[in-house]
């Protein structure tokens, strides 16, 4: 039996079906924009037989979820480049300065390159799945960049040196005589993070802290993992510029040390973003993998929040948005004036 159409659904179709030709799309066509399943994209991605990315940050972490990967995705190899995202950025301009892309996909910190990369054209617009299940703040609304995961700078401390009742709870605390030669940090001038994180501290306290803040005899250590295991070892007692996901695998490597997120001040988070270059060499690999990366399973096992609301947070932790946050990461670096004139402030 043929179902028939009234004169008004007829003309709705004929709206729709014009509609779609307007845009230079078929109902087909509109159909097969949507999210290919990871199936899909393995039987394109297999063939290519590889998939390369950068990663802000030692490479230790991505190991074992590259390895689930090629398990579960054989005859596709993947290698991965790691350390300080504001070297590897400059390696992935120079690389398409020379039209040799050695790269498919960069997961990095240093957020403003994709805008500035999406601006001149080098990303790729593609919704994986979940992407409708992201805040509008942990994602471009083109689909150019996301975030892989949200990583959130919660306060720090040596478990076995210092007393419950001494755990900082705001700026101000750092500056307390029994910290003093013992706070640590990244180089403000060098890691863009630590420079946010001290900017915020500078909006809400003034610059004046600066000077209390100097006069406390701090330390400064390149990098977040050297800054987090001087405070494991004892060499350091606290910081205000702490990665959770960091601190929590020194916990289970023995470390005595723990986090602990801010009453008086709002705890910073950024997204570590994700993004696939238009010239990747291995285009369809990159979006089954970064699509992999954000399935529900994936993002369950993070040491951190995931960018889906969907996923639950760590356990003990309430969802990100409901705590104090400081938010701004992407715009902050965006503006190039102002971080030129922090930067050297700060030297």
């Amino acid at each position: 039996m043929i179902a028939k159409i009234s004169r008004g659904e007829n003309t709705m179709a004929n709206r729709l079906a014009t509609a779609l030709a307007a845009l230079g799309l078929t109902a087909w066509g509109a159909l097969a924009a949507q999210a290919q399943s990871l199936d899909e994209l393995y039987a394109k991605a297999k063939p290519e037989g590889a998939f390369s990315f950068y990663v802000g940050g030692p490479t230790a972490p991505w190991e074992a979820r590259t390895k689930a990967f090629e398990e579960k995705y054989p005859g596709i190899k993947v290698s991965i480049g790691g350390g300080f995202s504001n070297v590897l950025d400059q390696k992935i301009d120079q690389q398409i300065a020379a039209k040799k892309l050695e790269v498919d996909a960069a997961i990095l910190q240093t957020a403003a390159d994709y805008v500035r990369w999406k601006r001149e054209g080098h990303l790729v617009a593609f919704r994986p799945p979940g992407f409708d299940k992201m805040d509008a703040a942990f994602k471009d609304a083109d689909g150019t960049f996301w975030a892989t995961m949200i990583n959130v700078v919660p306060y720090m401390y040596n478990t076995q040196k210092v007393a419950a009742a001494d755990i900082p709870n705001s700026a101000l605390d750092f500056l307390k005589p029994q910290f003093h030669g013992k706070v640590v940090t990244a180089y403000p001038a060098d890691d863009d993070v630590t420079l946010w994180v001290f900017y915020h501290i500078v909006q809400k306290y003034g610059w004046g802290y600066m000077d209390k803040y100097m006069a406390a005899k701090p330390n400064f250590i390149q990098g977040h993992l050297g800054e987090q295991r001087s405070i494991g070892s004892g060499q350091n007692l606290v910081t205000f510029d702490s990665i959770l996901d960091i601190t929590t695998g020194l916990k289970k490597q023995g470390m005595p040390v723990d986090s602990h997120i801010p009453t008086e001040d709002p705890l910073p988070i950024w997204p570590l973003t994700g993004a696939i270059f238009k010239d990747a060499p291995h285009p369809n690999a990159a979006k089954l993998f970064l699509s992999w990366l954000l399935e529900p399973e994936q993002q369950s096992k993070l040491p951190t929040w995931s960018p889906r609301r969907d996923v639950p947070p760590p356990a003990g932790y309430k969802p990100i948005l409901s705590y104090n946050v400081a938010n701004d990461y992407r715009d902050f670096l965006t503006n190039q004036t102002q971080i030129v004139e922090l930067r050297k402030r700060f030297e």
